[in-house]
């Protein structure tokens, strides 16, 4: 039978931190009305992430894991699971736990209320109420702040905070955007929410209450890269990349 909610969760190098997110994740789930599924998929980890993942799900239902081996980058990661997910809404979020899966909550109404695509936002210009437990490092927040407004001008106006990991599409909007998706790595949720609006999928943004984790995979590298993405998308959709 379908279940009305995927979550699925990209894991690279994550046996510190896999196991209390599951448990996060699994102990909300089972209190919920509705059908559901968890898919891992991990990206070519190098520790003992799926040990950990196998431990966890021994004797559950509903936890599902793909073990990748090679490294393809998160936005493969997420396309992948997306893609083999069959719920009739699909979640991402990720292994570092910093958007709380109870979020989902504040997204449920909208997707009842018709709406496609359904984002986290940690930025209040986005969504009032938005904020962050422990505010950024400074270095990542100027870094953040001026690549999100090259963002803006090139693929996603309006969306002040498109780098949030917990994003939701309804089955056929997953379909429609992930089938086509190119971009492998960080600038992935730029892609999606462009194509979201290329595509007119209703889109709505919840307020997020964030937790910055010290020990997160994101490297400094990481905002040039997606400003490198930013540029592909703009091309892409300009070209006819995206057919």
């Amino acid at each position: 039978m379908e279940p009305y909610l995927s979550v699925i969760i990209p894991a690279y190098n994550e046996e510190k931190r896999i196991a209390r997110v599951l448990e996060a994740v699994y102990d909300y789930l089972l209190c919920q009305d509705y059908t559901w599924e968890v898919i891992v998929v991990l990206d070519g980890a190098r520790d003992r992430t799926l040990a950990t993942i196998q431990g966890f799900a021994a004797g559950k239902q509903g936890i599902k894991y793909v073990d990748r081996q090679e490294n393809r980058g998160k936005g493969f990661t997420v396309r992948q699971g997306m893609l083999q997910a069959t719920g009739r809404v699909r979640l991402f979020t990720d292994a570092d736990n910093s958007t709380d899966i109870a979020h989902f909550d504040k997204m449920k109404p909208l997707f009842d209320a018709g709406y496609d695509v359904v984002i986290c936002s940690r930025d209040s210009k986005d969504a009032p109420g938005a904020r962050q437990a422990v505010p950024q490092p400074a270095f990542k927040r100027v870094l953040g702040n001026g690549a999100n407004l090259i963002i803006q001008a090139l693929a996603v106006p309006g969306i002040w905070d498109t780098q949030c990991g917990f994003k939701a599409f309804t089955g056929h909007a997953a379909a429609r955007i992930f089938s086509i998706s190119r971009i492998d790595r960080w600038g992935f949720d730029i892609e999606a929410l462009a194509l979201a609006r290329r595509f007119s999928l209703k889109l709505g943004i919840v307020p997020a209450y964030w937790v910055d984790d010290p020990e997160t995979n994101v490297r400094l590298f990481g905002y040039a890269d997606a400003f490198v993405d930013a540029l592909k998308v703009r091309w892409g959709l300009m070209t006819g990349w995206y057919k």
